[in-house]
């Protein structure tokens, strides 16, 4: 998901350029106070509950720390009346905004990088006590003086970060989703959590009507599609290295078990079997589009080419007659030149009037 939105918004290997943009008071971030959470995650605290209601939890209260914000002045924090332009400001948060999602990336790459066959549970301990020091104002270096700085500077909550360590600890670990309740949880753990870190950075149109809770809910739906829509994408290269990101009672539903994921023939079984699954693809990326455009107009088009680009992949699943065993789904260049300008478009629309 990270990995996306960047290279929408910035090209591999400007990390350091973009640190070049960033005020020099980065490198002494201002301390906030830290409050403790317990070593289990709080979106799985609750083992009764399902993993939507649980993460809703989640979601609510990031919107809470966001409304307090807007109804009154946090001392540091950026608000719309500092005086500054609507172009400066939102220059500001465009450039934090690329900062959270550099640890996003940095973070997936313990896992999923070149050296993800030396990450041990501990490492991902000790990258988890980083960020406890970075939000307290300690970072360890440049890259996360700059998240210590943003984190300062705006109404972001800690707990979508840990989340986001607790899917790369379960990509150590497991290998199978009984469910799409279990699949879920992991989908928000490693890109749903991106749109709640984004939500405050990006900031709301001050003119918007919507509720902050669904603004939330809209960017946690964003992260989940292009999730799901990665799983369905990589079926065949997941299935190499062992591993079905696959709802096991849905595919036993459609007549299907991981032997038949591994032999990776396309059998009328699994067309259906995949049409289900792209639906409720879609039917995310759905719920996703309510909310881009309640975001602060400056932010609205790398999120909208995220979104449409991710979601043209769902489409050429379907072309390859969903055949994702062996064929990689992709947006071609001439599609990416066509839909840039189209995102674009539509960032430049007014709010919506959901409520």
């Amino acid at each position: 998901m990270a990995g996306v939105l960047l290279w929408v918004v910035c090209p591999k290997g400007n990390a350091t350029a973009l640190l070049s943009l960033i005020p020099r008071s980065v490198n002494k971030p201002k301390k906030r106070p830290l409050k403790r959470i317990s070593a289990i995650s709080s979106a799985v605290a609750n083992p009764v509950r399902s993993s939507e209601q649980r993460v809703y939890d989640v979601v609510l209260k990031q919107a809470a720390l966001v409304k307090e914000q807007r109804g009154e002045k946090k001392p540091g924090y950026i608000t719309y009346d500092t005086g500054a332009s609507e172009s400066r400001l939102g220059d500001i948060r465009y450039v934090w905004w690329l900062v959270t999602l550099i640890w996003c990336r940095r973070t997936d790459e313990l896992v999923d990088g070149p050296n993800a066959s030396q990450i041990t549970p501990r490492a991902l301990d000790r990258w988890e006590k980083r960020l406890d020091d970075l939000f307290e104002g300690r970072p360890y270096d440049m890259l996360d003086a700059a998240l210590s700085n943003t984190v300062s500077k705006y109404p972001v909550d800690i707990q979508p970060f840990k989340d986001m360590i607790e899917g790369m600890r379960l990509d150590l670990k497991k290998s199978r989703y009984t469910n799409f309740d279990e699949l879920y949880l992991y989908c928000y753990y490693v890109a749903g959590t991106v749109g709640l870190m984004s939500v405050p950075v990006m900031g709301i149109a001050p003119e918007s009507k919507a509720s902050v809770e669904s603004v939330y809910n809209a960017a946690l739906a964003l992260g989940i599609a292009n999730q799901l829509t990665n799983i369905l994408r990589d079926v065949g290269e997941d299935a190499r290295r062992g591993r079905v990101y696959l709802p096991q009672d849905e595919l036993a539903r459609f007549g299907l078990s991981d032997g038949d994921v591994f032999r990776g023939q396309v059998t009328d079984r699994w067309r259906n079997f995949m049409k289900d699954q792209i639906k409720r693809a879609r039917m995310f990326f759905d719920e996703a589009e309510k909310g881009v455009s309640e975001l602060n107009p400056a932010s609205r088009w790398p999120v909208w080419a995220s979104l449409l680009l991710y979601r043209q992949i769902l489409d050429s699943i379907e072309d390859n007659d969903y055949n994702n065993f062996n064929k990689r789904a992709y947006v071609g260049k001439a599609k990416k030149l066509t839909s840039l300008p189209v995102a674009y478009g539509r960032a430049l629309m007014g709010t919506s009037k959901f409520i």
